[in-house]
């Protein structure tokens, strides 16, 4: 899998300082973003499936992909372009089991035998964190670019780092051996949410070739 942007957005409403969603979809597109998560942990089924459908259909115009959290069903019934799946969410063996060959898998690691088994579990990318202390998740395990550097050797797919990245910290994530960086706050609770992309872009690219897509 090659992803189509170093800068993984991941939107969540509880970042999103009360605005929607496709709104904040739109801005982010507009700064450059072309890889996108719905994370969403509270609403109903019936609340998220209309709007994972206007954010797929929004991303397929853009030529981004958009993931879903958490939730196969969801994925299947919007035809996501990939599910992403947490240690205490559906294993990532069941989940590669019930997706069709075309829709991606992510998985989220927090040591090297967890980033080991998503690859054996057929993890289309490996999201290891949290990288710096996050308030997006509470009772995140902080584990730092060392384990970006450690893992790295035996990871044949991307690698996604995700917790705490700011445009100030990304060049050190970067320099590690990640291929993209995961963001809620950064971007998602931004005043100027396209601006803030634009600037994260510009911050990654000045970390090349340090980075390494696969």
């Amino acid at each position: 899998m090659r992803l189509p942007s170093p800068l993984y957005v991941i939107l969540d409403p509880d970042a999103a300082r009360g605005r929607p969603l496709p709104e904040l979809l739109d801005a982010v597109l507009a700064g450059g973003g072309r890889l996108f998560q719905l994370r969403d942990k509270t609403q109903s089924m019936a609340a998220l499936l209309p709007l994972a459908r206007a954010l797929r259909a929004r991303c397929r115009a853009a030529g981004a992909l958009f993931f879903v959290n958490d939730r196969a069903d969801l994925a299947l019934a919007v035809e996501a372009d990939g599910l992403h799946v947490g240690q205490d969410d559906l294993p990532a063996g069941a989940a590669r089991r019930i997706l069709p060959p075309s829709v991606r898998l992510g998985v989220s690691t927090h040591d090297p035998g967890q980033a080991r088994q998503a690859l054996a579990d057929g993890a289309d990318y490996v999201a290891v964190g949290s990288m710096f202390p996050t308030v997006s998740k509470p009772g995140f395990q902080l584990v730092g670019p060392a384990l970006v550097r450690r893992v790295r050797p035996d990871i044949s797919v991307p690698l996604v780092a995700i917790g705490g990245i700011t445009e100030a910290n990304v060049a050190e994530v970067m320099g590690a051996g990640a291929d993209a960086v995961a963001v809620i706050s950064a971007v998602c609770s931004a005043p100027d949410p396209q601006a803030a992309t634009a600037r994260f872009l510009k911050a990654i690219a000045a970390c090349a070739p340090a980075g390494r897509e696969r």
